[in-house]
């Protein structure tokens, strides 16, 4: 199938985080691999991004941690304090035994250097990358997937992995749902540090937790940077508006949102990009991702909220049970066996679609739990942050080398090409 023009063992529709580690994951194993996306070229925006363990062992099986490490930071602690007073309620050491417990270290890396290496990898590997191709849709005929651009143009493959985001053109073929909005948008910044008044926690990751809001701070690239990001309730969002056109008006609502926080925190807005904002969707959980020879992975298949920094995780995760799964249908040489495909997306579904659904959902309660009202259910949470202390039965779930099923040990998996 290899030969012809447009045709190969898989095709993998989107280039973002998911896309990308599912390519080099199906490269690894031997497949000819085309990686089609829409924009007209490959980037991500300038912001954040947290790894926590259960990612940082798969980049490390795919060689790339060592690259990661060199340009992103790995902090001493995750910090929750309250940010109406400023009180620190949990810390997380997250530096050599947390390391050791999970295999793993914690990683905070700018999300464009992240996205680069990917990049790089798949050219390493010789996947065939295509910029400017939107896919509308995918048809399976026996053992044969074709997705069609808007432009006419048809791609063939043994299986397509639509990671295509929350937002997915493909998701319809397995569900009629829509995103679900939180109520809840996110303004970011990412500001030399140097530039930055008063910083401090430069060796941590900070969330002040406030009612109907909350904001994270932590360094990027080696110090250089900071990345803050403020999440809130908008009350425009709230009455169906994605998106202000007026600054002023974006600014209004964010001053707002803060006014009653600690000057730490009020101070940290100017660090923000107020002109631009990021509405905050999910959606329900499906159990079924797998239509034909068509499978979603990623954001296609389970958008998160961000309170977990889970999304890029679970999409790496995805991308390693794939690899573990059709490891079988590739034969050095020989091309697919497309018998196997079948019961390589199945066995890929069955082994994703529980463990995310329950992040998803985990995700959603963590955000209201973040952002109660003061009285006794702010009391309420500071006291059992303030009893978590370092007890790894909180992350072992999440973060855990047997927490997610499906995925072999690092160890085990077949040789990069």
């Amino acid at each position: 199938m290899s030969t012809s023009p447009n045709a190969s063992d898989v095709l993998v529709v989107g280039g973002g985080m998911a896309g990308l580690a599912a390519a080099i994951g199906q490269r690894t194993n031997g497949a000819s691999v085309t990686l089609v996306e829409r924009a007209p070229e490959f980037g991500e925006v300038g912001a954040g991004l947290q790894l926590a363990p259960n990612a940082t062992r798969l980049l490390q099986r795919w060689g790339l941690l060592e690259k990661v490490m060199e340009i992103g930071v790995k902090p001493r602690h995750l910090v929750f304090r309250d940010a109406l007073s400023g009180e620190e309620i949990a810390r997380q050491d997250v530096g050599a035994q947390f390391q050791a417990t999970y295999g793993a270290p914690y990683v905070v890396v700018h999300r464009p250097d992240l996205h680069r290496i990917l990049v790089e990898e798949c050219h390493r590997l010789g996947v065939e990358l295509a910029n400017g191709v939107e896919i509308e849709k995918v048809e399976t005929a026996g053992d044969t997937a074709t997705a069609f651009a808007s432009t006419g143009e048809t791609y063939r493959a043994g299986v397509v992995l639509g990671a295509d985001g929350i937002r997915s053109a493909l998701r319809p073929a397995v569900s009629g749902d829509q995103p679900v909005g939180s109520a809840y948008v996110a303004y970011r910044g990412t500001r030399p540090i140097a530039e930055v008044e008063n910083a401090q926690d430069l060796e941590d990751v900070v969330v002040y937790l406030g009612p109907n809001c909350h904001l994270v701070q932590y360094p990027l690239r080696k110090g250089e940077l900071l990345n803050t990001v403020a999440v809130f309730k908008s009350p425009s969002f709230e009455r169906g508006i994605e998106q202000v056109s007026g600054v002023a008006e974006l600014e209004a609502e964010l001053q707002e949102a803060y006014k009653d926080c600690v000057p730490e925190v009020r101070n940290s807005l100017k660090n923000l990009t107020a002109s631009i904002r990021w509405p905050m969707y999910d959606r329900d959980p499906i159990r079924n991702w797998v239509d034909g020879r068509m499978a979603l992975i990623g954001d296609a298949a389970h958008p998160m909220l961000q309170y977990l920094a889970q999304g890029a995780c679970q999409a790496f995760e995805d991308a390693a049970v794939l690899q573990d799964v059709t490891a079988a249908t590739v034969f050095a040489g020989e091309g697919v066996d497309a018998g196997a495909w079948d019961a390589a997306l199945a066995a890929y579904n069955e082994a994703r679609a529980e463990r995310t659904a329950t992040v998803q959902r985990t995700a959603r309660v963590w955000g209201e739990s973040w952002h109660v009202e003061p009285g006794i259910a702010r009391s309420l949470r500071n006291t059992l942050f303030k009893n978590r202390g370092d007890d790894y039965r909180y992350t072992d779930w999440l973060y855990g080398q047997d927490a997610a099923p499906g995925i072999a040990a690092p160890n085990l998996a077949a040789a990069r090409a």
